[in-house]
């Protein structure tokens, strides 16, 4: 038997979700068994345990799209037992019984080696927050959009990929402004890098086709309204990374920045990202940020706590990442 976080909808209950002790038979097929050391909370974990967003495809289920451990037995080539080991995404969480969990069975392609020079405690501080985050700047870089070429905004920057988004931009030299509700958080924000904080409201709001161009680029993990009007003030030739839905899926634009201005939107998927994209983006990662950076970016709860900080998630109240320790 271990602890799990589990959701399930049943008639005596509807849609809910609790900790409670799971038998080891249930977990669901895969081909290496994971000791669980660190999962993480994420803005779609907290939709699937507050159960305010179509996360979850099958009941019941362990939520956490992210997990880091330690093989524990090993059908695969690719890992024997005692190899530390990191999952972002494949549906887990979703489809497949996922991190916020004391054990995890999981496909062996899923499944990449702790990279190399961050701890357990690291990458999950990063997660696929941080991952995501690395994989827009990539993006921009990939794009050709270099630090003397002008502001970069990040939305949603009091969030998981808004922070690392901030930090990992400000390293690379980039000016960054950043986006929030929460202006009584920008001492941090300005601690992570940025160089301006503007108020959410000025973009959440309809606006028009296109506006007065100021960003070169945005990495923007808000849609529907902040997504569009980024889009409108971006300059010629420069690009949008979109990477989340915080404010809603809709999309209420217009063609214009695209074939008026050449600006570029680009999509980020995390999730199924093939394995050589992952690796590259954790080894940037590594690389970029110091054990600090981790520390100042997360903070750690254990998973009885899950649930009711899922709720505090969702309703805007958590800055940065939580870490959930699964060891105790």
């Amino acid at each position: 038997m271990f602890k799990a976080v589990l959701i399930d909808k049943t008639e005596e209950k509807g849609y809910h979700a609790l900790v409670t002790e799971v038998d080891e038979s249930q977990l669901p097929e895969g081909d290496v068994l994971v000791d669980v050391i660190y999962s993480t909370l994420n803005y779609k974990d907290g939709l699937a345990i507050t159960g305010k967003g179509p996360v979850v495809r099958k009941f019941p289920m362990v939520p956490g799209v992210d997990l880091v451990g330690r093989v524990s037995k090993s059908d695969s080539e690719r890992f024997v037992e005692g190899d530390l080991v990191l999952l972002n995404g494949w549906g887990v969480g979703e489809g497949h019984w996922g991190g916020l969990a004391e054990k995890c069975r999981l496909k062996n392609e899923w499944l990449i080696k702790l990279p190399e020079g961050l701890t357990p405690a690291q990458v999950m501080a990063a997660g696929t927050a941080g991952y995501t985050a690395m994989l827009c700047v990539q993006a921009l870089e990939d794009k050709g959009i270099k630090p003397s070429d002008g502001d970069v905004l990040v939305t949603g920057a009091n969030g998981g990929v808004g922070g690392f988004s901030v930090k990992l931009l400000s390293q690379l030299g980039y000016t960054v402004v950043a986006s929030t509700g929460r202006p009584e958080e920008s001492d941090y924000l300005k601690g992570l890098g940025a160089s301006e904080i503007i108020d959410r409201q000025t973009l959440s709001e309809p606006g028009k086709p296109l506006q007065k161009e100021r960003w070169a680029a945005v990495i923007d993990s808000v849609g529907s309204h902040t997504l569009a009007n980024v889009c409108a003030q971006t300059r010629y030739g420069g690009v949008v990374a979109a990477c989340g839905l915080a404010q809603g899926m809709d999309f209420p634009a217009t063609v214009a920045p695209f074939i008026l201005r050449g600006v570029t939107l680009a999509g980020i998927d995390s999730v199924m990202r093939p394995l050589a994209n992952r690796e590259q983006a954790w080894k940037r990662l590594a690389e970029l940020l110091d054990a600090s950076d981790f520390e100042t970016l997360a903070h750690e709860i254990a998973l009885d706590q899950v649930i009711e900080t899922a709720h505090k998630l969702i309703e805007g109240q958590v800055r940065g990442r939580v870490l959930v320790n699964l060891e105790g």
